[in-house]
């Protein structure tokens, strides 16, 4: 549980027109959809957080981002406090960080980057996102859409077989001497049923807490169909709606229907990319524990810390924030001991 605390931050140090960017590819990454700034921005953060996310807030896309070099531009804290107000950053839900492999066959390398939002995120939304982050990358290459299972349908009569009108009936053929077997008309083909219908059709098979009927399905097709439209595949929309549910749903159509509103992915560019060859990889992204780097897939790092840091934060409490008087305090103290070392 957070708790306020009404002592006013020291104001982070100006970003600096020499502080280092990244590599290409590298560095921070901010998120969409933020809200904007405002004085009470990080209001509910520990002071040494505050100050910490006031400076990576102002730092421009694709600035470095690793604990030494914000260590150098925050000379109030160390490395492994800035290591630790970055994971209580990531536990409030600012901050994500993620590798990515780019390149093909040999050429294959793995980029860091820090996902960044001012707006605090649930982790329901992180997953989502660098879902959607993924899908984006490999946009290029849309695989077809899965063929649409036959469905059961009771057969029906086309306009050529209607009953004709007895008044214009033909007369009929004179009887074979040799009786032969009326031939079957051909049976009517199934109707198609669309990738959106048939995704929303799979959701009470994934969980049955979102069990839809038929009338269901055919509602909301319209709004999963424009999921499809914007690149996705049918498992992406089915994850996005089956990820976090509550532990009841009272009413599954209403309920999806939020879903596809409020998480509707954005739109991804319609510019094709040269095609992969067929023995390049697909476009890999894992997010890495905020604490210990360990890698794992986004659903598996809730708060961005794997299953023992997150014990290991929990347990502790985090590491309680320390007044910047205290630092100076016992800096003067240290250099008053060395100056004593160094006296004859």
């Amino acid at each position: 549980m957070v708790i306020q605390h009404h002592s006013s931050a020291l104001p982070a140090p100006a970003v600096s027109a020499a502080y280092p960017m990244a590599k290409p590819g590298y560095g921070k990454r901010s998120a969409p959809g933020q809200q904007p700034r405002t004085r009470d921005d990080f209001a509910l953060l520990p002071t040494r957080e505050r100050y910490v996310a006031g400076f990576v807030d102002h730092l421009p896309d694709g600035a470095a981002m690793s604990v030494k070099q914000l260590a150098k531009q925050l000379p109030l804290y160390g490395q492994q406090a800035i290591s630790t107000a970055l994971k209580a950053l990531s536990v409030a839900g600012h901050l994500r960080r993620v590798r990515c492999a780019v390149g093909a066959g040999d050429e294959t390398r793995w980029v860091f980057r820090t996902f960044w939002s001012r707006t605090a995120r649930d982790n329901e939304w992180w997953t989502t996102y660098l879902a959607t982050e993924t899908a984006a990358r490999s946009a290029g290459s849309t695989p077809p859409a899965p063929a649409p299972a036959a469905a059961a349908v009771p057969q029906q009569r086309t306009a050529s077989e209607a009953t004709p009108d007895p008044a214009h009936a033909p007369e009929p053929p004179a009887p074979a001497t040799t009786p032969t077997a009326r031939t079957a008309p051909p049976a009517a083909r199934p109707a198609a049923l669309s990738p959106a219908y048939l995704a929303l059709a799979e959701l009470g098979r994934k969980d049955i807490r979102l069990a839809l009927s038929a009338d269901d399905c055919a509602s909301l097709e319209p709004q999963a169909a424009e999921w499809l439209a914007r690149g996705v595949t049918t498992d992406y929309l089915i994850a996005a709606l089956t990820a976090g549910l509550p532990a009841q749903v009272d009413c599954p159509p209403r309920f999806v229907r939020r879903r596809l509103t409020d998480k509707i992915p954005p739109q991804l560019s319609t510019t094709p990319s040269p095609s992969p060859s067929v023995d390049t990889p697909a476009p890999r992204l894992l997010m890495e524990c905020t604490d210990c780097a360990r890698p794992g897939q986004p659903e598996a790092l809730p708060d961005g810390l794997c299953r023992p840091c997150r014990a290991a934060h929990s347990e502790g409490g985090g590491t309680p924030s320390v007044d910047p008087t205290e630092i100076a305090a016992v800096k003067a103290h240290m250099a008053n001991i060395r100056d004593l070392l160094k006296a004859p």
